[in-house]
């Protein structure tokens, strides 16, 4: 049987997570997310964090030898060169990971969180896509909020991502994230309940 594997995308900020969450506690589903899985390519001893380490030498590094993300981060929000390097060498390491984790799961449907899902080209991994929208205004009041930022900041980062409409554009099913959390919830039902099961290959 044929696994449904629900690609789960948005921009930064617009809820992800939350329907995540929700399909998981509601409908009992294996969430499979891929920041996740970069965080555990650049751990202690990877030779991922090794390059990393190699290009923008020690001082990317903590203290205690993990990765100084928000040090990275600087870095790559302002300059797409060093952004789409950094998403070279730790994305086919997120791809094996989604591919080990669908084939070794027994349940028929897999939601997978995948923010870069259309940057990075992983479309073929799923067999829908779902976006989670807002509006831009909300957006990044909300990552203002959420991770700290000034305007400049939560700006560089959405703009880092393909511009939200693109990614609606792209969308089997768009939930609307600008209202309520409980009409969030309710496009999750109905989003879950469809059958829409595009034939492609999962890999």
């Amino acid at each position: 049987m044929t696994k449904r594997l629900i690609g789960l995308t948005g921009g930064i900020a617009t809820g992800k997570s939350t329907v995540a969450n929700y399909l998981h506690s509601a409908y009992n589903l294996p969430i499979l997310d891929a920041d996740v899985y970069a965080k555990d390519a650049v751990s202690i001893g990877s030779s991922t964090l090794a390059q990393i380490a190699t290009r923008y030498g020690k001082e990317i590094l903590l203290a205690d030898g993990n990765l100084n993300r928000q040090k990275l981060g600087e870095i790559v929000f302002k300059e797409s060169e060093e952004r789409n390097w950094l998403e070279s060498v730790i994305h086919p390491y997120v791809r094996n990971c989604f591919s080990q984790a669908i084939n070794e799961s027994s349940a028929n449907t897999l939601v997978l969180v995948i923010p870069l899902l259309f940057e990075v080209g992983l479309e073929n991994l799923v067999s829908e896509i779902w976006v989670v929208y807002c509006s831009p205004a909300q957006q990044q009041q909300r990552l203002i909020q959420r991770n700290h930022l000034n305007s400049e900041q939560a700006t560089a980062r959405i703009n880092s991502q393909l511009p939200i409409a693109e990614k609606v554009a792209k969308a089997d099913i768009v939930l609307d994230n600008s209202f309520t959390l409980e009409s969030l919830l309710k496009q999750v039902d109905v989003a879950i309940n469809k059958n829409i099961h595009i034939t492609k290959l999962p890999i």
